[in-house]
């Protein structure tokens, strides 16, 4: 069903949570992470996020997941590129000039296909899932991203009564909840925001606080 939900708006084109361009908290916070030049970076439920483009042109190169082929087939012709496909596991995999993205469920993904990935950067996966799917997301990340993987994670927080998401709400105390019993956790910053989905105002939630922590995987 939820897969379905997801496919569908790539299908309608009604992907209002595609951001024409670079996200300005990787902008800012993104060095918090002290990775070392080169270092690869995953992007979970990528879409065709222009922020993997900002990756490559930073000299990291770049590994994404992403359920909708239409997504993917996008990040890849509005690139200019035509990217060498292939089958692995059960997925297609495509691989361009700095990027190789998986179509298929992230949950399909194992640790092989990761080696190599030392950074993350999570804008939209976490706040995408709702309350029941969220901690086997954080599971299943952990297990498959090597020790020592630094993340940036984005949130937002707002009344979800309101409205409902995506994107989510999801609090610093679910955040710990989720990642601290296997990663260090650091709020750096949040920032009240209004870039919100029209819907959000419908609902008389104009603004909201969007939080960036820096999260660090134990060895």
């Amino acid at each position: 069903m939820r897969e379905k939900f997801w496919l569908d708006l790539w299908q309608k084109n009604e992907i209002a949570f595609h951001q024409p361009a670079h996200n300005e908290l990787l902008l800012q916070f993104w060095s918090e992470l002290a990775l070392p030049p080169g270092a690869e970076v995953f992007v979970p439920m990528c879409g065709k996020s222009l922020d993997m483009r900002w990756f490559e042109t930073q000299g990291y190169p770049v590994v994404g997941v992403e359920l909708a082929r239409l997504a993917v087939a996008g990040f890849f012709a509005e690139g200019g590129e035509q990217p060498e496909v292939d089958a692995v596991d059960r997925f297609e995999r495509s691989i361009g000039r700095a990027a190789t993205i998986y179509q298929g469920d992230f949950f399909d993904l194992t640790a092989p296909l990761l080696t190599d990935v030392r950074g993350l950067f999570d804008r939209g996966a976490l706040v995408a899932l709702p309350p029941d799917m969220r901690f086997r997301y954080v599971d299943h990340l952990l297990r498959i991203v090597p020790d020592d993987t630094r993340m940036l994670l984005i949130t937002f927080e707002y009344d979800q009564d309101l409205v409902s998401g995506p994107p989510h709400a999801v609090d610093p105390d679910e955040v710990e909840s989720l990642y601290g019993g296997r990663c260090e956790v650091e709020l750096l910053e949040t920032f009240v925001t209004s870039s919100l989905p029209k819907r959000f105002a419908d609902s008389n939630v104009p603004q909201a606080a969007e939080s960036v922590y820096r999260i660090v995987k134990r060895e």
